[in-house]
């Protein structure tokens, strides 16, 4: 057996260009602001992709640099002047922060309907809840995404997703939870993690270690998603999963780099045109328009 390989590269920019369409079509232009606090050297490479990513997709970026030594006070005012300017549709605090500011916080503080994101307590509520209308975490949606574009109906299938960060795992094991799979969400204290990971039809792994996930932990013929970013021992970008030995096991894979990466960020652009249009939506509503 030899996996498909699924491409989010291909994937993403067919996304991106839809949301370019979509942002076009909006009597508002799309605005996202991002705030990076600090120098971490990869948050500043994410920041400039996603500004450039903006700019591609016809929305109007807003980026605030913060020193590393900045108050909690100081980025809250930032968060608060977003939430109160009209033009910002989507707000992003870029992730993780000094270990001096309270990040959960910080997030909590961005309006739920500028939550692009999808980590503030009124979008993860509405994912629990399965009552619809709120945004939705960029990388588990992304990876739902890649996930349907190999197996068309999940209902029934048994999910293991490794790792319970609120940041994925937990809004990734409900987003499998609403396709009718039977979830474990397997982590760190998981008993014998390796036959659990091998019940899988669908294995997510987003636990941050390289290489973890061999081929005897993997079901013959399951979805491998492999959410990871990692240095091997060479030096090498390389996943959570043993790409290597598990595509040949798997029925298909995401590869590292060029598998879930792409989808977070045109994930993002796609949940602030969602946002744009439902405030212009609110807007025409409180000016009687039809």
């Amino acid at each position: 057996m030899s996996a498909i390989i699924i491409d989010g590269k291909t994937i993403a920019q067919g996304l991106r260009e839809q949301v370019a369409r979509d942002a076009a079509a909006l009597p508002v232009k799309p605005g996202l602001a991002v705030i990076l606090v600090g120098d971490d050297p990869a948050s500043q490479i994410y920041v400039r992709n996603k500004i450039k990513a903006c700019e591609g997709a016809g929305i109007r970026s807003f980026e605030s640099r913060l020193p590393g030594k900045v108050s909690q006070a100081e980025v809250a005012a930032e968060i608060q002047a977003f939430n109160d300017n009209p033009n910002v549709h989507g707000i992003l605090l870029q992730l993780p922060v000094p270990a001096h500011l309270d990040g959960n916080k910080l997030v909590q503080m961005i309006a739920p309907e500028k939550d692009v994101d999808g980590l503030g307590i009124v979008n993860a509520g509405k994912l629990i809840l399965g009552t619809g209308g709120g945004l939705v975490a960029c990388t588990p949606q992304g990876a739902m995404i890649l996930i349907k574009s190999v197996l068309k109906d999940l209902s029934g299938l048994e999910a293991v997703v490794i790792g319970r960060s609120n940041l994925f795992g937990k809004p990734m094991a409900q987003l499998l939870l609403q396709e009718n799979c039977t979830v474990t969400s397997a982590h760190s204290r998981t008993k014998d993690l390796r036959e659990v990971c091998k019940r899988a039809d669908i294995l997510v792994a987003a636990v941050g270690r390289a290489k973890m996930v061999k081929a005897d932990w993997v079901k013959p013929g399951a979805c491998v998603i492999d959410v990871g970013i990692n240095r091997d021992e060479a030096g090498q970008l390389c996943g959570d999963v043993d790409f290597a030995a598990v595509k040949g096991v798997a029925s298909s894979i995401t590869p590292v780099p060029g598998g879930v990466g792409p989808m977070t960020i045109a994930c993002l652009l796609s949940n602030t045109v969602l946002a744009a249009a439902a405030t212009a939506k609110r807007r025409a509503k409180a000016s009687g328009e039809p």
